[in-house]
């Protein structure tokens, strides 16, 4: 039982997201309209060091007007890989280059209205680099324990990391 898209128009095309407007059918016939934003995915790194702790950045969000602590992550480029790109923003939000990076899993971040896909990774044997920042972003590094979890994960305040921090705790947890 699938809604039938009958026409799109986008109506916004921006430099990372598109907005479309679909027209669908609904499986007892009625006609509607969605909103949907187009998003080309991105990447989220958990970088846990060699001490246990995970490597994080606090930066602003305007998007809801304030400084968020999270873990690193950032859109994939056209044509690049969930991995690649994984390593590309882990080098340029933190200067960290991973020895292991393992995928952990890949979600929607919001599918009521977005096609964003999230591929997250646990980065390890990390070794330090000069940042190579993009330039239009603002980031403090800082690190915690992932012990006790519910005291990191209470610094959360977006999916991402929770989700992302959650995934790697268990992955580390089941090679004790």
């Amino acid at each position: 039982m699938n809604n039938r898209r009958l026409s799109s128009e986008y109506v916004y095309e921006g430099r990372i997201i598109k907005l479309r407007v679909d027209r669908v059918e609904l499986p007892d016939g009625r006609r509607t309209i969605r909103e949907v934003m187009e998003h080309p995915g991105a990447a989220v790194i958990v970088p846990i060091d060699d001490d246990g702790n995970v490597r994080l950045v606090r930066q602003y969000r305007d998007a809801i007007g304030k400084q968020l602590l999270e873990v690193p992550a950032g859109k994939l480029d056209p044509g690049e890989t969930p991995d690649d790109c994984a390593r590309r923003e882990l080098r340029e939000e933190l200067g960290l280059i991973a020895g292991r990076l393992t995928r952990l899993t890949s979600f929607y971040s919001s599918p009521g209205f977005c096609d964003e896909i999230l591929h997250v990774f646990l980065a390890e044997d990390l070794r330090q680099e000069e940042e190579q920042s993009d330039g239009e972003e603002f980031i403090e590094p800082e690190q915690r324990s992932m012990e006790p979890l519910a005291d990191l994960l209470a610094e959360f305040e977006d999916g991402k990391s929770l989700i992302g921090v959650m995934f790697a705790h268990q992955e580390l947890a089941g090679r004790r």
